[in-house]
């Protein structure tokens, strides 16, 4: 019998470790198979939440951020192309230039937990393909519309929320509570309220904590 267990992922549509910890993280539960039922919950972070809605061009963002120069970003670009290939998620590196506010992206998917199973991770799946893969703006309304259409969900009331404040108190409470929960930096994977596991890690890493997680839990 399987061991359900609740995990909230923590995280943000434009943080590429995030695309790589969930790939990385959906893997390890199919290992795990019958083992583990996994209660997925997918909580907002936002890398910057100041952000204006223009966006910012990549490498400026990341060398006033972090004082890294584009030959450092380059090479952390290709391990994070080549940590992706390796899971089967796909860095268009050459068409993502900017960097951009993310907040509607966290109210859609805020909506898109209580439309049903799976959706909420279904959008998220499909807004990091957006932005990654395919380099669309995570802002743009238009763009987070066409995405939650392309999952099953109501294109109509994605628009109608987009438009209006709708989840914004929502998503603010969440934010706060994991700010002061010590959460600094994503993603951020929390198992049973309790057990942190910080970073893109490796599969492996992710199945060891399932399993000692749930045999602890059962």
């Amino acid at each position: 019998m399987a061991t359900t267990l609740k995990i909230d992922f923590v995280s943000d549509v434009s943080c590429p470790w995030c695309a790589i910890g969930l790939t990385a993280l959906e893997t390890a539960l199919q290992r795990v198979g019958n083992e583990v039922q996994a209660d997925l919950h997918f909580q907002p972070f936002e890398l910057n939440p100041k952000m204006g809605p223009e966006g910012q061009d990549i490498t400026e963002h990341l060398t006033e951020k972090y004082g890294s120069s584009p030959a450092q970003q380059a090479q952390i670009r290709e391990t994070i192309r080549q940590r992706g290939a390796e899971l089967g998620f796909e860095f268009g590196l050459n068409k993502r230039d900017r960097i951009y506010n993310t907040f509607d992206a966290h109210r859609l998917l805020h909506w898109a937990e209580e439309q049903g199973t799976g959706k909420q991770q279904a959008l998220k799946k499909a807004l990091l393909q957006a932005y990654f893969t395919e380099g669309e703006d995570p802002s743009n309304h238009e763009v987070l519309v066409r995405t939650a259409v392309a999952v099953g969900l109501d294109g109509a009331r994605a628009a109608e929320i987009l438009a209006g404040d709708a989840y914004t108190d929502e998503v603010r409470q969440a934010q706060a509570f994991y700010q002061r929960a010590g959460i600094n930096s994503v993603p951020a994977i929390i198992i049973n309220d309790k057990h942190l596991i910080s970073g893109g890690q490796p599969v492996e890493v992710f199945e060891q904590a399932l399993r000692q997680i749930a045999a602890e839990a059962a």
